[in-house]
């Protein structure tokens, strides 16, 4: 049989359907189209698949493939006929293929819009989400080539097809005709079919860390024959942890009866060891990782920590050597942390795996933490070490080619042993994956982020990014817009962490200072203004106070239902003989767990100076110590208790996902909350801090982010009633007719008038202009307009610009546009270079500026400022990610600086607001709904007491980037 016209060369391999997955049991797998050289893989592949399997597939006993069904299965022209297989190892475990029908089920070509669709997978690989994977890549390639319907003949029993089907969230219909269930699926995207998407995306993505973080066994590849190296020092402190689960090591170099090191089984490969092993720690030479990698894919190993140097950060060929690696180990469905890693710890009590260089390693606590750096991890276990927190988790992921930060939010958005979550990141891979997971995990629990590299404009090494176009502080703008806790530095982090881990979050910005220093509470009460906290007068319990004295002040600020947080700030006071005293500070920690313990659910934060272990006796997880009770003027201050008030986390003990402070299983009092119901008091956590400025910056930042899950709690929408005035299919029909059959993949400008009625489809009236050659053109625009009128040049230098004399206002008459138009062009040049234009003026108001642009990072962004070089030379823009919600367009022209001059700045008149949201909304829209519009500035907006008015409008359009945030679930390449 002789290729058909439709495989001709010009359908090329499409390469970029290729793909690596994300399986439901956390395994990886690759998927790619069929080429003519799969049809020995194929008839091995079908030779491992039931007689079931095949009887569902073909609709009768079809126990092997002949030679024309090869040709029919590996010929394809990847337009009207595509099949696409999944491999693992290099071998199949499921195919899937489509052929395009028209309205009577026969072959068709384009035109026709509908494709039979058929799976089958291998047994052994069923109820690994294979087929839903297979599904979404199959419909994703289908819609590229133009069919928008997939039709399947599916058996009744074949129950777990007809599953796969129903659940993948598209619009589909089901009939029962001659014996077979007739499905067909519109393959449009639907809000529940990318819902459905995601899920599977946050499962299969949590369980491949999970596996990595609780394997039953942990080989050490590269554990040396003597002390010393890193890995035998990696087995030493997985020993030293007490890891659960079977430990080995493995060296080539070990003598053939080397038996044990270290008290463990010692083997010279992963194929002698005989049993499963679910994790590999390899630590050799990076020439000799693709041999460790293929012994660990051959025999079964889930996943590899990779703490070998020399691949990207050593420049070209480095690169190239940690892509092979990646590849490689995908392909036998295992995930990697690394290269260049500095290992994991889990501290779960079922667990105890410590598979890192960690030279001091963290007690169990509540703080997830990542990190992309092994230096800033080693600093940043140090300080939790000093100051007495623990970790659930921790992964320094180095060079992070694989698994990374995302990978983590996964898990630890369902993790009930992580309150708080700690990166410290240096690239994102997927910005627009990154900042849809912070959101929904900050919903929970809290995310504290310190983003190095900001300001290098240069990858960090190692690293394979997007290159972004936008400044840090917008990146910033939408991280919190995420609820993103952004912090500067690793201190900022730690400090923020703490406070999050041990304390519920504060119900609003009241703060209540008291102390035995009048100096120092003051210096909190400027600190808490500067941060935008709304502190109340400093109680000054005098430097004679007592443990007793700060017990029953904080007992009654914690009573007062004017106070939602405070700052308890602390020096050696002064004893009976005069001389400063400090008892240790465990006195002083112990009175003030006394009163935290017994008052309502508020945060404390504790500022001391020069009071020895005061921070450590705060840190104490849990204790029960028999206590005075407290005086009489504050035991009515001390209830209701922590053990029976709500806290303000906003957390549903329903919910999987934990919120800050309210962790399952062995956890400690991570709120400070609670008795034990007998003599004694429950001990939690308080944090403190050697300064005033760091405790109030990390409750300023938990006052935040409160406030952001309150908000965040009732979702913002965009008003239907856009909706009647929004010409969608009009808008896409004119931007397919103005970037034509074979567009620029620079892009295009639109003109004016293309851009005045592109806008207008979406309900944005542009004033329009006249052109204006010479003055009597500009004398009959204006008589056409309407006196007053603005007379502007529209060069590209002078655009804007009236600071230079490119914009001439009010002119009421003939004579006052004549004389203007001779002042503008012998002031500035030429009417050919000014480009002038008559406008009509518009009723006076706050000039703005509207953005909209798609950055390749962060996707589409909309930005709004006030007009002018003070907004521009200060930065003072706010930006929200598209598409834009009601309450992002309302905090949009709320949080400027310079917002005040909307709502009515030294008794102007305040602006229509709701006019400038309904703007914004908009031009939201219009991009969201067509990823051709890369970029969007109305500048100026005026803002009248009534109304706005758009006086200048630019559009740019390009070919759609590609949107891998909706398109199927793969994992990034590198």
């Amino acid at each position: 049989m002789q290729p058909s016209p439709e495989q001709s060369p010009h359908h090329a391999y499409p390469d970029h359907w290729e793909a690596d997955v994300v399986l439901r049991d956390g395994g990886t797998a690759r998927i790619r189209p069929i080429t003519t050289d799969d049809a020995e893989r194929l008839v091995s592949f079908y030779e491992q698949v039931s007689d079931e399997s095949k009887y569902y597939r073909f609709f009768a006993p079809y126990p092997r493939l002949s030679d024309r069904d090869v040709y029919r299965f590996t010929h394809h022209d990847y337009v009207d006929r595509v099949g696409l297989a999944v491999t693992v190892g290099g071998e199949f475990i499921a195919t899937v293929r489509y052929d395009r029908i028209d309205e009577r089920g026969r072959p068709a070509s384009a035109p026709a819009d509908e494709a039979e669709v058929a799976f089958l997978v291998q047994d052994a690989h069923q109820g690994r989400g294979v087929a839903s994977a297979l599904l979404e890549h199959i419909a994703a390639v289908a819609r590229e080539r133009g069919i928008r319907r997939f039709a399947a003949e599916v058996l009744p029993a074949n129950s777990k097809m007809i599953k796969v089907f129903r659940d993948a969230g598209y619009t589909q219909q089901r009939s029962f005709e001659d014996g077979s269930v007739h499905l067909t699926l519109d393959l449009e995207p639907t809000a529940e079919s990318l819902a459905v998407q995601r899920g599977r995306e946050q499962r299969a993505e949590a369980r491949s860390v999970q596996r990595l973080l609780a394997p039953g066994s942990v080989a050490v590849i590269g554990a040396g024959r003597t002390p010393g190296g890193v890995g035998r020092t990696v087995l030493r402190n997985l020993l030293g942890a007490g890891f659960t689960g079977r430990t080995y090591a493995v060296n080539r170099a070990f003598a053939a009866d080397q038996g044990t090191i270290d008290g463990v089984p010692a083997h010279r490969s992963i194929g002698e060891i005989g049993e499963p092993v679910d994790l590999a720690v390899v630590a050799v030479p990076a020439d000799r990782v693709p041999e460790a990698v293929a012994d660990c894919g051959e025999h079964g190993v889930q996943g590899l920590v990779v703490l070998s140097a020399g691949y990207a950060e050593w420049g070209a060929e480095g690169r190239g050597r940690q892509r092979e690696l990646v590849r490689q180990a995908r392909s036998y469905g295992m995930r990697i942390i690394g290269p260049n890693a500095f290992g994991v710890i889990n501290n779960a009590e079922a667990v105890r795996l410590n598979a890192s260089l960690a030279p001091e390693p963290p007690a169990p606590g509540r703080i997830g933490l990542f990190t992309q750096s092994g230096a800033i991890g080693i600093a940043l276990l140090s300080g939790l070490y000093r100051r007495g927190a623990g970790l659930s988790t921790f992964i320094s992921a180095g060079n992070r080619a694989d698994i990374s930060g995302n990978d983590f939010l996964q898990y630890w958005y369902e993790d009930p042993d992580t309150d708080v979550v700690l990166l410290y990141l240096e690239s994102l891979g997927n910005p627009r994956k990154f900042t849809r997971l912070a959101r929904r995990t900050a919903a929970v629990k809290p995310v504290v982020v310190v983003k190095g590299a900001r300001h290098s404009g240069s990858t960090p090494p190692g690293h394979a990014v997007p290159v972004s176009r936008i400044p840090d502080a917008t990146v910033s703008a939408l991280m919190r817009q995420a609820g993103v806790i952004r912090v500067d530095t690793v201190t900022e982090m730690v400090d923020a962490g703490l406070l999050l881990a041990g304390q519920p979050l504060p119900a609003g910005p009241r703060v209540a200072i008291l102390g035995n220093s009048e100096s120092l509470g003051l210096l909190t009460y400027d600190a808490c203004l500067a941060e935008g906290l709304r502190p109340r007068p400093p109680r000054d319990l005098t430097t004679a106070a007592t443990p007793q004295d700060f017990r029953d002040a904080l007992a009654e600020a914690l009573a007062d239902e004017g106070c939602d947080s405070v700052v308890v700030t602390a020096i050696p006071w002064v004893g009976e003989n005069g001389e400063a005293e400090s008892g240790g500070g465990e006195v002083l920690a112990t009175a003030l767990h006394a009163a935290a313990a017994a008052g309502p659910a508020k945060p404390v934060a504790v500022v001391h100076v020069e009071i020895g272990g005061l921070a450590e006796a705060l840190a104490a997880a849990t204790s029960t110590v028999a206590l005075p009770r407290p005086s009489a003027q504050s035991s009515a201050a001390a209830t209701p208790s922590r053990a029976g008030a709500a806290t303000t986390t906003g957390h549903d003990p329903a919910r999987t996902p934990s919120a800050p402070g309210t962790g399952s299983g062995t956890a400690t009092a991570a709120t400070g909350a609670g008795t034990d119901g007998g003599s004694g008091i429950r001990i939690g956590r308080i944090p403190a801090y050697p300064a005033a400025e760091r405790a109030v910056r990390a409750l300023a930042e938990a006052a935040r982010y409160a406030q952001w899950r309150r908000q965040a709690a009732v979702p913002g929408k965009v008003p239907e009633f856009l909706d009647d005035t929004i010409d969608e299919p009009g808008a896409a029909d004119l931007i397919d007719t103005l970037l034509g059959p074979d567009p620029d993949p620079r892009g295009r400008p639109l003109a004016h008038d293309e851009a005045r009625e592109l806008l207008g489809r979406y309900g944005i009236a542009v004033r329009p202009t006249l052109p204006a050659p010479d003055p009597e053109a500009a004398v009959a625009a204006a008589a056409q307009l309407g006196y007053p009128v603005a007379l502007k040049t529209t060069a590209p230098h002078l655009r804007h610009r009236a600071d230079l004399g490119g914009v001439r206002l009010d002119l009421a008459n003939e004579g006052a546009l004549r004389r203007v138009y001779g002042e503008l062009t012998d002031l500035l040049g030429k009417p050919a270079e000014l480009q002038p234009v008559v406008q009509a003026m518009a009723p006076r108001g706050v000039d703005t500026v509207v953005r909209a642009t798609i950055d390749p990072a962060a996707g589409a962004v909309l930005s709004f400022g006030l007009a002018g070089a003070p907004s521009e030379l200060l930065g003072d823009t706010a930006h929200r990610l598209i598409p834009a919600t009601d309450r992002d367009a309302a905090e949009l022209i709320r949080t400027i600086r310079a917002a005040p001059m909307l709502f009515g700045w030294r008794g102007a008149a305040p602006v229509d607001t709701a006019a400038l949201e309904e703007l914004l909304l908009r031009v939201s829209r219009l991009v969201d709904d067509h990823p051709e519009v890369v970029s969007i500035a109305l500048e100026p907006v005026v803002v009248a007491t009534q109304g706005l008015t758009v006086l200048g409008a630019s559009v740019r359009l390009s070919p759609p980037p590609a949107r891998t945030d909706l398109g199927p679930r793969r994992l990034p390449d590198y």
